[in-house]
């Protein structure tokens, strides 16, 4: 079966955490067809990712930069008084994080919850 994308779930804090699911995504990208789409999902304490000046900055831009899509629960931006502006440029707000984990493993996309 191929699928259209891999969805990867990221909703948990801490530096450490991130880097490892951002080198999940940059090892999963050899190992996917050319073009397969691959997103990381955040929400909740997670978010702190998407945003600019973190320990895990440098990481982030490789994985963007790579073709590793993010995407930003709006949600928890509005839980913690986040707006667009305060996101690293390229992040996507998707309405809800989990509404959006659901509607790609409904769209065949593979899900990834390291």
């Amino acid at each position: 079966m191929t699928t259209d994308g891999v969805v990867i779930h990221l909703d948990e804090p801490g530096q450490d955490k991130h880097r490892a699911v951002l080198r999940n995504a940059l090892n999963l990208l050899p190992e996917v067809p050319p073009g397969t789409a691959v997103e990381v999902v955040v929400h909740g304490p997670a978010i702190d990712l998407a945003r600019p000046g973190r320990p895990t900055a440098d990481a982030l831009a490789q994985a963007m930069a790579a073709g590793v899509a993010l995407r930003v629960c709006r949600n928890s931006m509005h839980s913690q008084g986040l707006t667009d502006a305060d996101l690293v440029d390229g992040a996507v707000p998707v309405p809800s994080g989990v509404g959006h984990l659901v509607a790609r493993q409904r769209e065949g996309w593979a899900y990834l919850r390291p």
